[in-house]
Order: structure tokens, then sequence, then C-alpha cells
């Protein structure tokens, strides 16, 4: 498979019509019987979330942190792959890893001071890649870092609007 050849027609009806490149992706989440859990729903898939069980979750589901991850840690492996496969670098094999510490502290109003959420994300490339050339592999990884659409949002965030339509 060459994603080359798979985009280039999208790449060309891009450029043509740049409006039929924006496109809106969407999560819905649903309360289930517990309130510590829901199902999230993004059209193609349900996923169960829980909270965090050092938050008081049953710690049977992935939490949102883990979701939020996952999604990095998919997008850059898919990225480092497609990337590899359209530079022609040989690559035996990619294993993605991404990290986050956060401190509980924050979530659950311990202390004010104490952020909620991540305050540092680590991820991490394990390539083997005997053939390709450590100017290729630095190349690959730019490229990835660049194009990877979950790492980027989380570099330079989006504008974020809160809205709440209850009765």
């Amino acid at each position: 498979m060459d994603p080359r050849e798979l985009q280039r027609p999208l790449k060309q009806g891009y450029r043509a019509d740049p409006a039929t490149a924006l496109l809106t992706l969407r999560a819905t989440a649903s309360q289930q019987e517990s309130p510590m859990a829901c199902s999230v729903d993004i059209g193609r898939a349900v996923y169960a979330a829980q909270a965090h069980a050092g938050a008081g979750g049953p710690g049977t589901a992935p939490c949102s942190g883990d979701l939020l991850l996952g999604a990095l840690a998919a997008c850059a492996q898919v990225t480092y792959q497609m990337v590899a496969t359209a530079m022609a670098v040989p690559i035996a094999s990619v294993h993605v890893t991404a990290e986050g510490d956060l401190d509980l502290r924050g979530t659950l109003g311990i202390d004010t001071e104490t952020p909620v959420g991540f305050t540092a994300v680590r991820l991490s490339f394990g390539v083997a890649a005997p053939e390709a050339t450590p100017e290729q592999l630095a190349s690959v990884l730019d490229k990835t870092e660049r194009y990877c659409v979950v790492l980027q949002t989380l570099t330079t965030p989006p504008v974020i609007s809160v809205a709440s339509s209850g009765s």
C-alpha cells in the first residue's frame, strides 16, 4: 500500500476545492447507570469510559486521560507509519508510547493550587529499522511531529468553546 497513491486524488480534490478538506469530527458521551461511567460514541464505535480508580471510579475501563493518551499514541503511530512508507524508509517495526503525569489532588478539588489535568506528557518511539539511516529516521520523526493531528492539537491548542443546553 502506497499512502501517496491513496492520497493523491484526495490532495488534488482539496487543492481544487479547499472547502472539501474541512470536516468536523464528533464524539458524544452519554450517562450510564453510575455517575462514575459513561459511553463515548464516535460514530463508528462506542467505547466505555470511567472515572479513574484514583478518583473513585471502578477502574475497569479507561478514564478520559487514558483515552487522550491513547488518541495521541494512535495518531503518532499511524502518522509515523504513513510518513515512513511515503518516504520509502525501511521500517521493520515501530512502537509508540504516550505517558502523562497528573496530580489527582487538582481533579478532586483537594488543593486549588494543584493543576487539573496533565502537567507533562511524554511521547516515545521505539523503532526497529536496521536498513534506515539516522538521517532518514530523523526526517521521519520530524515529519511525524509536524503532521500528527493529536500532537499538534496538544502543542498548539485550538480555541475551545463550552456550552450547555440544559432545561
